[in-house]
C-alpha cells in the first residue's frame, strides 16, 4: 500500500471563506486522497497540545506538503522547512517562487458597487479595515467604479488607537460617522462581520435599513448574514473552486513539481439580494416600480413591451428615464437581472446550460449563449468552469 501523503492545513475556519476553501480541498481529498491532514487547533482545544509552538508541532509532524492560509508569527520559519507549501498573496515578497492564492479584491468592490448603482444610489460609502490587506483592495476596486461612474465615496476611518477599535468602544464613532452621511446611502462593508457591524450601529443609531443605509458586505456567510436584521445581502466568491484547485497544486508539487510561482485565483461571481439593499433608491417611483417588475418577473422571458403593457407609461417616456436615470435601456436592465440569475444558477448548481437558459425564458440555448457572452465576456460553459463546482 503507498503512503498517505502528510498535509498540514495552516487555515483560520472562523471566517466562512476559510471554510468555503477547506470545503474545496476536502472535495479534491475525496476524489483523489486520502490525505492524512493536521490542522492546527483553536481555542480551548489548544490547550491539549501543550506548551509546543506551531513551528514545532508542525515539524514533529513531518508533513509532505502545506496549505498556509491563515495569520501566523512564523511564515518565514514554516517556508525554512523546504516542504511544498502555498500561501496567500500577501506573503508572496518572502520568496517569489512560492506558489500563492490569491482574492479578485478589486472585483469584488466593483461587483458590490454595481449592485448599489443598479438599485439607483447616488450617495456611497465604504467600511472596512484600512490596516488590513484584502480591505484595502476590495475598497479600492469599490471607489474606482464609483469614480468611473461619476460619485465620491465616503470612507470611515476606524478610531486610532487599538484599544479604541474594540467593538463596544468603536460603535459610538461608527454611529456618528453614520449620522453624518448623506441619506439614502449605498454602502460596502469590506466583509459579512463588518456589515453586521454596520447594520447593528443603525439601528442603535435609528437609521433604517435599507431605506436610509443599504448595506452590503462579501463572502456570503449564511449564517452572519442571516443573524443581521435586516438580512444582509453579500457578494458570492468561488473559494470551493479555489481550494479544490489549491489542494491539486500541492499534490502535484508534492509529486515533484516545481514550485515556480504558480497563482490560483479565487473572484466574485455574483451577489445574493437580501432585504439589507432590497430597495430602489429612486424619487421617480413610475421607473422604480419597472425595474421592480423587471427583477421579479425577468426569468419569465419578458420583452420590453411586457414592462410597458404593465402599466408604466409609455414606451418613449420610460425609456428616456431609464437612460437618463440608470444609464442603460429597458432591455439592457431586463439582461442585466436574466444574468445574475444566470450567474448564480451556473456557480451554485451542476443544472446543464440548456436547462438553465429554459429557466431564464431564453427560446434556445445558443439565444442564451449568445446573450451571456456578450455580457460576461465568456460563455456559460466557460463561466461555469472557471468559477463552478467541481
Amino acid at each position: 500500500m503507498p503512503d498517505i501523503a502528510r498535509v498540514v492545513l495552516l487555515i483560520d475556519v472562523s471566517f466562512a471563506a476559510a471554510r468555503g476553501f477547506l470545503a474545496g480541498i476536502a472535495q479534491y481529498c475525496s476524489l483523489f486522497g486520502p490525505w492524512r491532514i493536521y490542522r492546527e487547533p483553536i481555542a480551548p482545544y489548544k490547550s491539549f497540545t501543550g506548551k509546543q509552538s506551531t513551528l514545532s508541532r508542525i515539524k514533529h509532524y513531518q508533513p509532505d506538503g502545506i496549505i498556509l492560509m491563515a495569520d501566523t508569527h512564523n511564515p518565514k520559519e514554516i517556508i525554512r522547512m523546504e516542504k511544498p507549501i502555498i500561501i496567500p498573496a500577501e506573503l508572496s515578497h518572502l520568496d517569489s517562487n512560492i506558489p500563492t492564492i490569491h482574492s479578485d479584491c478589486p472585483a469584488t468592490g466593483k461587483m458590490a458597487a454595481e449592485h448599489l448603482l443598479e438599485r439607483g444610489f447616488q450617495h456611497f460609502a465604504y467600511c472596512g479595515f484600512p490596516r488590513v490587506y484584502w480591505s484595502r483592495e476590495r475598497q479600492t476596486g469599490f471607489c474606482r467604479h464609483l469614480a468611473q461612474a461619476g460619485y465620491d465615496t465616503h470612507i470611515y476611518q476606524p478610531p486610532g488607537t487599538k484599544k479604541d477599535r474594540y467593538w463596544e468602544t468603536e460603535q459610538p464613532d461608527l454611529i456618528r460617522w453614520l449620522t453624518s452621511l448623506p441619506k439614502p446611502v449605498g454602502l460596502m462593508a469590506c466583509n459579512d462581520d463588518r456589515g453586521h457591524h454596520v447594520i447593528e450601529a443603525c439601528t442603535v443609531a435609528g437609521l433604517h435599513v435599507p431605506e436610509d443605509v443599504a448595506v452590503i458586505g462579501s463572502d456570503n456567510d449564511e449564517l452572519v448574514c442571516g443573524l443581521c436584521h435586516p438580512p444582509l445581502s453579500s457578494v458570492v466568491r468561488n473559494v470551493q473552486r479555489a481550494g479544490f484547485e489549491a489542494a491539486r497544486l500541492l499534490d502535484q508539487l508534492m509529486a515533484g513539481e516545481k514550485m515556480a510561482g504558480q497563482k490560483i485565483f479565487d473572484y466574485p461571481t455574483h451577489v445574493v439580494t437580501r432585504q439589507s439593499t432590497d430597495i430602489l433608491a429612486m424619487e421617480d417611483r413610475d421607473l422604480a416600480r419597472a425595474v421592480h417588475f423587471i427583477r421579479k418577473h425577468a426569468k419569465n422571458g419578458i420583452r420590453v413591451d411586457d414592462v410597458v403593457e404593465a402599466g408604466f407609461l409609455s414606451r418613449r417616456v420610460l425609456e428616456m428615464r431609464f437612460r437618463k436615470m440608470l444609464h442603460r435601456s429597458i432591455h439592457d436592465e431586463i439582461t442585466r437581472a436574466r444574468m445574475n440569475d444566470a450567474c448564480r444558477l451556473l456557480t451554485e448548481t451542476l443544472l446543464p446550460v440548456s436547462r438553465i437558459a429554459s429557466t431564464l425564458g431564453y427560446p434556445g440555448i445558443s439565444e442564451f449563449t449568445h446573450s451571456f457572452h456578450k455580457i460576461m465576456n465568456l460563455s456559460p460553459a466557460g463561466f461555469r468552469k472557471k468559477h463552478g463546482l467541481k
